[in-house]
């Protein structure tokens, strides 16, 4: 204890010390987003994934192993993420509600940043566009935002087809859906091209390429002007479809790509908690390898497309992990690469056949939980196991570069965990993930709203998930509202294979786990 004491006390004295050095400065931040970027990462354990430059991000900073998203699709999280507030208050749990119509004063972390003297600018997927007013949410940028032009692809490739595809045969397809769109073709409009592409061209072939060397430029352009930085870049992949360059998928051997282990619903699960893959099944060449007339939420893609899918999704994060070392290596030709605020998050997990499940869209450990990293000078390296969220990212932003912190966020700052790797700032993560019930669910249960929202609570060991009718916590918990739950214990039963919520061995752990969640939905309600 007195050693543990000792070594408490020497990372204080270094931080105060770090403090009292810079005390005046404002230091420069970099904000990198990854779509659908979960913990497949060499830094976060995985023998398979390729990502050294990640990698070398976390050797410089903190780690955070147990963080979750608040809900696992992009427009709610990212929402909720960049202006610290829960999605039941930003109220935005679709892809189709615009934050600031929901909330027209809700202030994001650039847009407070511009009032703390920081010059802000953007490139890439930072909002979702269908949540921020002309996709970016002009108010928090007082710099360019940039976005690709065709002169920025390699000669003679222009734009990829839908933001996505390069391979010509693919494009024409697209061409070819333009014009049937054109002429109200609506079942033209809703089809995707293939799951996967692989060609050997180079890296800004692809938007995320070209976003890179975007964003390099613009770091070199911000560092000349009079004021800090605050540089976010948003990167698409690992997003479907799994589009990179031919040389990160040869990284890979689709042999040896590994099935998840689990791909059952698990027992006594209810049905609600999953889905049937539908954002995969829109894509052109999944139907020959799936199962379409099965009932429940299942999917049953082929071994084959299960190895080709978990191959280009690694290819992709490869890819992505590529364009990082662009951003590392420019500020290390600046010579600030150890004297720049910089974080990296994926906005929630991906399923890769786990529970017959792909995509995110759960309240399950392969949505929920996703990478963030903090690197900040004069603070250690190292592995966090604490329970932190998404939300923890504005308050942290905030308190490294010496700003103060808006008292409304509902997050907290990890400075102390980056402090103390061994401390902890909260006893557990939420997340939510809205559904829907068909007629004969709701005659069941004899409601006459067919929303549900399912809440989850995630400790150390235990993830507590509870599915409530037409509730959100804006308002006081009814118990009659309650239509199922679930409880699975992450020591024993790592793979979700057994709700134990009505196992009489965990009765006295799913009473109180539910106590938390209602502790929890009671503060909301105050708040």
């Amino acid at each position: 204890m007195k050693k543990f004491s000792i070594l408490v006390l020497l990372s204080f004295t270094s931080y105060f010390t770090n403090v009292q050095a810079q005390q005046g400065k404002k230091m420069n931040i970099l904000f990198i987003a990854i779509d659908d970027l979960k913990t497949n990462l060499g830094c976060y354990g995985d023998k398979i994934a390729k990502t050294p430059n990640i990698d070398r991000l976390a050797k410089m900073g903190t780690v955070f192993a147990s963080n979750y998203c608040q809900q696992a699709v992009c427009g709610p999280t990212r929402a909720s993420l960049m202006t610290g507030m829960r999605p039941d208050v930003t109220k935005i749990w679709d892809l189709k509600t615009q934050m600031r119509d929901m909330n027209p004063d809700i202030l994001t972390l650039p847009q407070y940043l511009i009032t703390q003297g920081y010059n802000t600018s953007g490139v890439g997927k930072i909002f979702h566009s269908s949540s921020a007013i002309n996709k970016i949410d002009p108010i928090s940028w007082n710099q360019a935002y940039l976005e690709a032009t065709v002169s920025d692809y390699p000669n003679g490739m222009g734009k990829p087809a839908n933001t996505q595809y390069q391979n010509p045969t693919t494009k024409l397809l697209f061409a070819d859906k333009a014009k049937k769109v054109s002429d109200n073709d609506e079942d033209a409009a809703s089809k995707k091209g293939p799951s996967t592409e692989c060609l050997d061209v180079p890296d800004n072939a692809y938007e995320d390429g070209v976003d890179a060397l975007l964003a390099k430029s613009q770091i070199l352009a911000l560092t000349k002007m009079d004021k800090p930085y605050f540089m976010a870049v948003g990167f698409h992949k690992p997003h479907l479809p799994f589009v990179a360059p031919k040389k990160y998928w040869d990284l890979y051997n689709r042999a040896d790509m590994p099935l998840a282990e689990f791909q059952e619903h698990s027992s006594n699960g209810p049905e609600i908690a999953y889905h049937r893959s539908s954002e995969l099944r829109n894509y052109s060449d999944i139907p020959e390898f799936a199962t379409f007339n099965e009932p429940g939420n299942h999917v049953r893609l082929k071994i084959e497309k299960q190895k080709e899918l978990i191959q280009g999704y690694y290819a992709a994060i490869s890819y992505t992990d590529a364009q990082v070392g662009i951003l590392l290596n420019t500020l290390d030709s600046l010579g600030t690469l150890n004297n720049t605020i910089i974080v990296l998050w994926g906005d929630h997990g991906w399923h890769l056949g786990d529970h017959d499940l792909w995509e995110k869209h759960t309240n399950f450990e392969a949505a929920t939980k996703a990478p963030l990293i903090f690197a900040a000078p004069g603070y250690r390296p190292g592995k966090s196991q604490s329970i932190t969220e998404h939300l923890d990212i504005f308050p942290t932003v905030c308190d490294l570069a010496k700003v103060p912190v808006p008292n409304h966020l509902q997050g907290k700052s990890l400075m102390p965990v980056m402090v103390n790797k061994e401390s902890q700032v909260q006893k557990f993560a939420i997340s939510q993930y809205p559904r829907k019930l068909n007629k004969e669910e709701m005659s069941k249960g004899n409601y006459t709203s067919n929303k549900i929202m399912g809440y989850s609570l995630r400790t150390d060991k235990y993830r507590y998930t509870i599915w409530m009718n037409d509730f959100t916590t804006n308002q006081p918990f009814e118990n009659n509202k309650v239509f199922a739950a679930e409880l699975y214990d992450y020591v024993k039963d790592p793979l979700e294979k057994h709700n134990v919520v009505d196992d009489k061995n965990y009765t006295t752990i799913s009473k109180e786990m539910k106590s938390n969640m209602l502790q929890f939905f009671a503060a909301q309600v105050r708040n």
